[in-house]
């Protein structure tokens, strides 16, 4: 808000950038070797009364000043801005200073370890380093450590502890609350576990929305090499999420763009000496229902038996999958119910559509039937992805695919062309915020359409202009049809897949299709 009547708003921002900088200089050099400047000192005590009365009364007091400046910096009240180089060696010293007196830490030492996994690295000797901030307790080698969801819980011994600066390292017996440090002998914990009593699991914003097929010369390169190569950098970024396509015989991998598939082809070659590159890349589509159904699975070839009973609803986009429980342990032991929810999250659940994983669904286990000497090993798996199927089969599917949030600055003589080119991209805007010289347009795309886009604008605006984009979770796909055609997904060939559930009568398993098979299920609906 500006009290200056007819104000060039240009000249406004320009001035507040003015006074933010100047006041950002002063706050890098408001410590000098531990002391508070004057200028801080009035300016913190102008913004709070009991301190101005104190300041007027019996002056300056730096540990109280202090005091309350930590807290308005804990309570995210206030927010100190500092600038200098590292580069030139400039202002650093000033900032650390100013860290260490306006920040306060506190670890608790005496509970039983927790921890988190922040990134995962391999030595030069091909061992995997988990590397781990503790949050609470203290860790000791051959200790032995728990990670992941009570359900899915792993528990390995830690065999060395490593304490790294830079690339090189220190090997110790124990470390406590607060440290940074890597350890040996965790084959299976991933970026962003909880270890010891932290159960809660790191989630990420970055989402890669692209597929692309990595291509190598098999009379050159071993499959098994390559295998081997991405599934170390894989393990070190999560993202990636390579997966091996038997049916094709084809290595896939997610991406966020052509650029990351460049720096892979550097790494892969600097790393493992393997010449490879890859495909273009596709975009990832994900399917949902638009209706809650209700999906059954049966199986029982001879020996074996598992019932399952689903119900399916929509949730609000970026939901993911969900899972509740309303089967009364009378009807399914709590075992088989956990079971159950394990086989839900186990993996990606293909769409009917295209094949790509099922989002934005709420599943509920109404209930299910086991037999105390036939039912074992996968049983309930097969019925719960039959079940799912089923239901699936039943729905109303629909195509999302990803969308990018946009934010474009440019010249006002090329405004209406940009708009232009969102709409033809089947984006949408909000009303463009306008200046003298420059339009900011805000608004939402789909990223298949505005993938290459980046050249094209820089064409436009002669590299003037300004391109921001940023993933904005899935939405509605613009050109479903198109999309179903060229994908061309045969829901009744998918090997992982069936909604044909399995009965068995006079010693014989036969299936009863999708259709058939609410009607001969055994638990009462």
């Amino acid at each position: 808000k500006t009290d200056r009547v007819g104000a060039n708003v240009e000249q406004v921002i320009h001035d507040i950038r003015k006074n933010l900088t100047e006041e950002t200089y002063n706050f890098t050099h408001a410590f000098n070797k531990g002391n508070m400047s004057e200028a801080l000192m009035e300016t913190i005590a102008e913004l709070d009364e009991t301190l101005l009365e104190h300041y007027m009364e019996k002056g300056f007091d730096q540990q109280l000043w202090l005091d309350v400046l930590t807290q308005w910096i804990k309570s995210s009240q206030f927010f100190p801005c500092f600038s200098g180089s590292a580069l030139q060696d400039e202002g650093v010293t000033e900032f650390f200073e100013a860290f260490d007196m306006l920040t306060e830490t506190k670890y608790e030492q005496t509970s039983d370890f927790a921890g988190r996994v922040y990134k995962i690295r391999y030595d030069e000797n091909g061992n995997r380093l988990t590397f781990i901030k503790a949050l609470q307790g203290n860790l000791h080698v051959r200790d032995e450590i728990f990670y992941g969801k009570e359900e899915d819980k792993e528990s390995e011994k830690v065999t060395q502890i490593r304490i790294y600066n830079g690339q090189r390292y220190e090997t110790c017996d124990l470390v406590e609350a607060g440290e940074l440090f890597a350890v040996m002998g965790l084959t299976k914990a991933a970026i962003g576990d909880g270890i010891g009593v932290l159960e809660e699991k790191a989630t990420f914003e970055m989402v890669p929305t692209l597929k692309s097929k990595v291509i190598y010369d098999t009379s050159v390169v071993q499959q098994r090499d390559v295998l081997h190569a991405f599934n170390l950098l894989d393990a070190e970024d999560p993202s990636l999420l390579v997966k091996w396509d038997e049916q094709l015989q084809e290595l896939h991998i997610h991406v966020m763009g052509v650029i990351q598939l460049e720096v892979l082809e550097q790494i892969i070659k600097a790393r493992f000496d393997l010449d490879v590159s890859f495909g273009d890349p596709k975009i990832l589509y994900k399917e949902t229902i638009v209706e809650p159904v209700t999906g059954y699975g049966h199986f029982e070839p001879l020996k074996h038996y598992a019932e399952v009973h689903l119900r399916l609803e929509p949730l609000e986009r970026g939901s993911g999958i969900q899972f509740s429980n309303q089967c009364h342990a009378n009807d399914l032991s709590i075992g088989n119910q956990n079971l159950i929810r394990h086989h839900i999250f186990e993996r990606d659940h293909h769409g009917l559509l295209t094949g790509s994983p099922l989002t934005d669904v709420k599943v509920t286990l109404l209930t299910g039937r086991a037999h105390n000497k036939h039912t074992s090993g996968g049983d309930f798996r097969e019925a719960t992805f039959r079940a799912l199927r089923q239901g699936l089969e039943k729905a109303k599917n629909i195509l999302l695919e990803p969308y990018y949030h946009f934010k474009i600055r440019v010249d006002i003589n090329v405004m209406g062309r940009i708009l232009s080119d969102i709409q033809q991209a089947y984006g949408t805007f909000d009303s463009p915020e306008m200046s003298e010289e420059n339009a900011v347009i805000t608004g939402k795309v789909p990223v298949s359409t505005f993938l290459n886009y980046s050249t094209q604008f820089a064409s436009i605006t002669q590299g003037k202009g300004m391109l921001n984009l940023v993933f904005a979770g899935y939405d509605l796909c613009h050109n479903e049809a198109e999309v179903i055609e060229t994908i061309a997904y045969n829901k009744d060939a998918d090997p992982e897949y069936t909604s044909t559930s399995i009965f068995c009568a006079k010693g014989q398993g036969y299936k009863v299709p999708w259709n058939e098979a609410e009607a001969a299920m055994h638990c009462l609906g």
